[in-house]
């Protein structure tokens, strides 16, 4: 609906508007001006379009703090899925001032942003491997290069490589410490300490635990917590479900009893997704995990492997394929109550561990949308309306308010004292940024399977980026690319 002399550019009327920041949740019109939050209102407002938000609920955008799905197409399909902001933390890139430019060119659907490479330093500096976006390196994860000890002067270049990144605006460092299990601990230590003396935080793929791996160098959960004690260092505990398993309690446990500040976030899935080429995915090692070579899918072709020789063949002949791995199965109720803990233990957000897409040689255009069924897991469609769906709607595990929290507010005030950008993000007050959702409750859900990892979600009237319709009704727009880069502030 458009209107002339309107005194806001969008106005959404009508709605349940609930603000995890001020506990708000009433009937509200909520007016936008220039990328802004002009008014929050039971007064009656105009605009120049108006989005009727009758018996639908009006929440701040869902941030995912965990996603390595940064091109348009990813952008688009978290977009479908309710998310504003979707950053790359755990993994993160290297020379990320360039990352920046270049998807400041291309544009970007959402809100964007990265943290600093560990492992791609590593990869560089230790193993003289190629660097780039995950999709690009996803095929040297098993490479030992990257994993062997690090010189002195090894470790300094890693080191002066990641604090010109955060100078650069990095979001701290990513730490895929899980996937070299062998490295020193001191040099995970070392690495939480450049972000204690930033002001920044570490977001770590954690190592495995004594648990599965007795023989570890170090417990996962241990190293994770005590490096954050030692050194000061804010510590974010990346997918805690498909890396704690099992033994989440013992990891809550040890969270709980930390004075360190130790954040974690969790997906609604019981798969995990990654490179085929893992060291824990080498068939010696599937028993840690309570795996077998059928436990895994294959992604580019949707093949369950058969045995430990065909996993050891597509390890070999396809390293840098994505691997689907099913850990913990949703229909039986002992594994549906382990990711149960995982969600809901307090101040847990919930992130996706989005995939990049891989598309097939036969799509021309890999930014065209609709994409097409893509075998890749679901979480990158489908994670922020899956668990409104599966926890809030028909476990009832989670109110929706405190669903809602988890999903904005949560994240954002773990990046907030060093990303100055996140202050207005998460809320819904007057100043700050209009990145909403209008959904509604009772029908909002995902339809990506692992089967059609690429099924966009519904139930969303509005997703709102910078004060642009991005998405209404469900249908998205192509016209627009109203993401904004997200940057820290080091010290």
């Amino acid at each position: 609906m458009s209107r002339s002399g309107a005194s806001h550019d969008l106005a959404i009327v009508g709605g349940r508007v609930v603000d995890p920041e001020t506990g708000l949740d009433a009937e509200r019109n909520v007016g936008i001006v220039g990328g802004r939050i002009a008014s929050v209102t039971a007064d009656a407002i105009t605009a120049r379009h108006t989005v009727e938000a009758h018996g639908l609920v009006v929440a701040p955008g869902w941030i995912d703090l965990h996603s390595h799905a940064q091109t348009v197409a990813g952008g688009r399909l978290h977009a479908r899925d309710g998310v504003t902001t979707a950053l790359d933390l755990e993994g993160g890139l290297l020379d990320v001032a360039g990352h920046y430019a270049r998807a400041g060119e291309e544009g970007r659907p959402i809100n964007y942003g990265y943290s600093t490479s560990w492992q791609q330093a590593r990869m560089l500096h230790v193993g003289a491997l190629p660097t780039g976006e995950l999709v690009d390196i996803l095929g040297h994860f098993g490479d030992p290069a990257w994993k062997r000890t690090a010189s002195d002067r090894q470790l300094d270049r890693i080191e002066e490589h990641l604090r010109r990144d955060l100078a650069d605006g990095a979001i701290g460092i990513g730490l895929l410490v899980g996937y070299a299990p062998g490295v020193d601990p001191a040099e995970y230590v070392r690495m939480s300490a450049v972000a204690a003396d930033t002001g920044t935080a570490t977001f770590t793929h954690a190592r495995d635990l004594v648990e599965h791996v007795p023989h570890a160098v170090i417990d996962g959960a241990e190293e994770l917590v005590r490096a954050a004690e030692s050194t000061g260092a804010h510590s974010h505990y990346c997918h805690i479900n498909s890396t704690s398993l099992w033994d989440i309690d013992r990891v809550h446990d040890l969270i709980e009893r930390s004075p360190a500040r130790v954040t974690t976030e969790a997906y609604p899935y019981g798969a995990a997704a990654t490179s085929i080429s893992a060291d824990f995915l080498a068939p010696n090692r599937l028993h840690e995990h309570r795996l077998t070579p059928a436990s895994i899918v294959y992604s580019p072709t949707g093949e369950r492997i058969a045995d430990a020789a065909r996993l050891d063949h597509l390890r070999a002949t396809d390293p840098g394929a994505v691997a689907i791995i099913h850990y913990l199965d949703e229909h039986e109720p002992r594994d549906q109550e382990v990711l149960r803990r995982a969600l809901g233990f307090p101040g847990t957000v919930i992130g996706s561990d989005a995939m990049p897409l891989s598309w097939p040689a036969a799509v021309a255009d890999p930014q065209a949308w609709p994409p097409p069924d893509l075998t890749v897991h679901p979480r990158g469609a489908g994670t922020f309306s899956r668990y409104l769906r599966r926890y809030v709607r028909e476990l009832g595990t989670v109110s929706l308010v405190d669903a809602i929290h988890q999903c904005t507010l949560g994240p954002a005030q773990i990046l907030e004292p060093f990303v100055p950008a996140m202050r207005t993000k998460g809320r819904i007050r007057t100043g700050a940024d209009a990145d909403l959702v209008v959904f509604d409750p009772d029908t909002v859900t995902d339809h990506a399977t692992y089967d059609a990892g690429t099924r966009a979600s519904t139930g969303y009237a509005a997703v709102v980026v910078g004060g642009e319709l991005l998405v209404e009704n469900d249908v998205l727009r192509l016209d627009v690319l109203p993401g904004r880069p997200v940057r820290a502030v080091a010290q």
